[in-house]
Formats: C-alpha cells, structure tokens, sequence
C-alpha cells in the first residue's frame, strides 16, 4: 500500500488537535444545558463533574474532541440526575405578583397610555402601577427595574470600592442565565438586573464580591477575606443566593430585551 502524503498526515495531526471548545451543550429532558470544558495535563481520563458553577467536562490533554462527545453523550444520564430542575419561567406581566428589594409587589396595570412605572400600597400590600398597552407593559416594567438596579449597584459598588481603595470605571447590566457578576482588571463590572428581585443585603453581597475581585482577581482565600473585609456579613447573603438564587433567575426579561 503507497503511503499517504506527508502533507495528508500532517492534515489529518492538525484535525485530532483541533482545540476543544471552551463550552459546549446538551439536551436533558428537553432543554439545552451548557457544559463547560477544560483540559487538564493531569487528567489521565475524561471526567464529569457538577461543581458550584455549573457541569464541566475536563479532558486530558490531547484528547479528541469527538471522544470527549461520545463520552458525554454516555454520562447525560448520571448528569441529569443530578442538575437541580430549573424553576418555572417568570414573566413580567399584569395580574402577576414579582419580589422588589425581597418583598412581593403585585403588578397592577393602570390603563393609562402615558406616564411612569410607580409603586404604590395596596389593599392587600405593594403594588408596581405599570401605565401603557399591554404588549408594552413588560418591556416598561423591566426598563424600570434594570433602572432600580443600576442606581443601588453603583452605589453599593462605589461604597465598596472606596472601602477597598479600587476604582469601579463601568457598570453595565447583563440577563445572564447562570451569572450574578463579572468583573474586568480594567475596572468595568456587569451585573445581572435580577438582583434588584432580591433583598438589598444580597444585592449588597454581590456588589462587594465583584468589587473585591479588582483586589484579587481569583477566588482564593485572599479574595474571600478581602470580601469580608468589606462586607463582614457577607455569609449571609451568599448563603441567600445559594438557597433562592435559582428562583430569581426564573425571572425572564422581554422577548426580545438584552
């Protein structure tokens, strides 16, 4: 048999180290979940694991992509047993009741064309009056939360960072699925608007994480004091997002919304 062309092998070398993707994604009952994925010089084997952050596939390095997969598709079984089930979506609609700073204000829409979301006390507690048609009532009512939400960050981010001698350049909302924060070296901070659902002292412990990381950009123990240097209560609103937060994200932004 002729032997195939130098140039083939090195084609064929190149295409079997094609770099993983950084995530990837499966179907579990129905719904896609993302995987993230890592290649480790240590790993003698694939691995499956369900740390904090959410499902991560670890390869050895040098492994192919498409054994990777294969063996995925083999554990989807032992993962989706394990995820916790995600909560019923959420929407922001009249008749519909949703937490503000932790308490529950029904949404009561007011029938007026013009004017601004405002809260008001009910008879059977807060309420949010939400003005315009009712396709447009959802998009005004998540504007004025995303709004909320940015005023009692950047204070909270100021007042950390003036704690911790940083300097916040940005912040910037995101509707993350699985994410509260992330911070840039550079200085810029996203947020998830949902923290505005939360009570303010959950909000106020995401605030001082993500600012800590423009001291330690890690999760070390180093960062975690430097959390606690801040904020010395911060178990409290950790253990908050960890036991509620996946409720929170059931909240679904507008179709159509950033």
């Amino acid at each position: 048999m002729r032997p195939a062309p130098a140039g083939s092998d090195m084609f064929s070398f190149l295409r079997q180290r094609t770099a993983p993707p950084k995530t990837t994604q499966l179907q579990l009952d129905g719904e896609s979940v993302e995987i993230a994925v890592k290649v480790s010089k240590r790993a003698r084997s694939f691995r499956l694991s369900l740390p904090a952050a959410g499902p991560l596939l670890t390869l050895p390095e040098g492994a192919r992509w498409a054994d990777a997969e294969a063996f995925l598709h083999r554990h989807r079984h032992w993962l989706a047993a394990r995820l916790p089930r995600t909560a019923p979506a959420q929407r922001l609609a009249a008749g519909s009741s949703v937490p503000l700073r932790g308490q529950p204000h029904a949404i009561v829409a007011t029938g007026a064309l013009r004017g601004r979301v405002e809260k008001a006390d009910g008879a059977d507690g807060p309420v949010l009056l939400v003005p315009g048609e009712d396709a447009h009532q959802p998009r005004r009512l998540y504007d004025w939360l995303k709004a909320q939400a940015l005023a009692d960050l950047n204070e909270q981010s100021m007042f950390h960072a003036a704690r911790l001698g940083v300097t916040v350049r940005q912040i910037r909302l995101r509707s993350q699925s699985s994410r509260w924060g992330s911070c840039s070296s550079s200085g810029s901070i996203n947020y998830n608007w949902r923290l505005i659902l939360a009570p303010s002292f959950v909000l106020d412990y995401v605030a001082a994480h993500e600012v800590a990381h423009l001291v330690e950009m890690n999760h070390s123990p180093a960062f975690w004091a430097t959390v606690k240097r801040t904020l010395p209560d911060m178990e409290r609103g950790r253990a908050w997002l960890k036991a509620h937060g996946r409720d929170l994200m059931a909240w679904q932004a507008p179709s159509n919304m950033p």
